[in-house]
């Protein structure tokens, strides 16, 4: 089954979703980028921002979601960003190496189980003495994926739960070590954001618009309902509200690194 993403769901929280992107990218220290890529750029609110960082540049925002490429072409950015729908494997075995002088994924790799796998190739879509740049999650031990999983794993829904997408990223060492081993300078550092969000069920809304979302859609529509009412139960004990909002600790991992330049 393929994965269906709610851009209106996912941009619930879009400030707090938006900061990791902001620290990443002002850690990029291009001055004049011909080419910026955004690989896994959703529905293109954070893509534009990069249009306002580089206004010169050829901005292309690429995503696997036909829902968010929709939503991203109908958007305001789209008067300044080409908008492309792709699988993130797909453009890099077509992009042709050193073509790009800025490179960013924003919350993407960490649905590819592979993806330590496919640094040496976005490594190689960059130019010599290009940038690339990706932050990915790394909550993953948290309760608001731990117990999703948990009461997956229980019936009835087991049955129709196993082997759905789950995100996985590894810590800044790793991608810093495989980035030096490829002739980078490497950028990387761990933050731990505490988010305060409010509302009904607010930390449910929070990961259904993401890491829980594959879960959900596996689920037939006779069995979601009971699950999301017991998942918001666990998830309001687990993080309480004392009347000031619910404190979502969000840590995030992220990486910039510059490509050698080669003689």
């Amino acid at each position: 089954m393929s994965l269906a993403w709610d851009p209106e769901r996912y941009l619930a929280y879009a400030d707090e979703r938006g900061r990791p992107f902001l620290d990443l990218v002002g850690r990029i220290a291009a001055v004049d980028p011909q080419v910026v890529v955004d690989l896994g750029c959703g529905p293109g609110n954070l893509t534009s921002l990069l249009a306002d960082r580089w206004p010169a540049a050829a901005i292309t925002g690429v995503d696997s979601s036909d829902a968010m490429i929709r939503a991203a072409s109908d958007s305001s950015a789209a008067e300044r960003v080409v908008f492309h729908r792709a699988d993130l494997r797909d453009w890099l075995a077509t992009v042709g190496p050193g073509r790009v002088d800025v490179l960013v994924s924003n919350a993407t790799l960490q649905w590819l189980p592979e993806h330590l796998d496919l640094v040496p190739a976005l490594v190689g879509a960059v130019k010599p003495g290009g940038w690339l740049a990706f932050q990915v999650p790394g909550n993953h031990d948290q309760p608001s994926h731990t117990l999703r999983a948990e009461l997956a794993a229980q019936a009835p829904y087991a049955a129709h739960t196993a082997g759905v997408a789950a995100p996985h990223a590894h810590d800044a060492t790793t991608y810093l070590r495989a980035l030096q081993a490829l002739g980078c300078e490497v950028d990387a550092w761990e933050t731990t954001y505490l988010h305060v969000l409010v509302g009904e069920d607010p930390v449910f809304t929070w990961v259904s618009g993401t890491g829980a979302r594959p879960t959900l859609q596996a689920l037939p529509d006779d069995l979601r309902p009971a699950f999301e009412d017991e998942l918001k139960a666990r998830l309001r004990r687990a993080y309480p509200d004392d009347g000031r909002g619910v404190v979502l600790p969000f840590r995030r991992v992220f990486v910039v690194a510059r490509t050698s330049v080669r003689d």
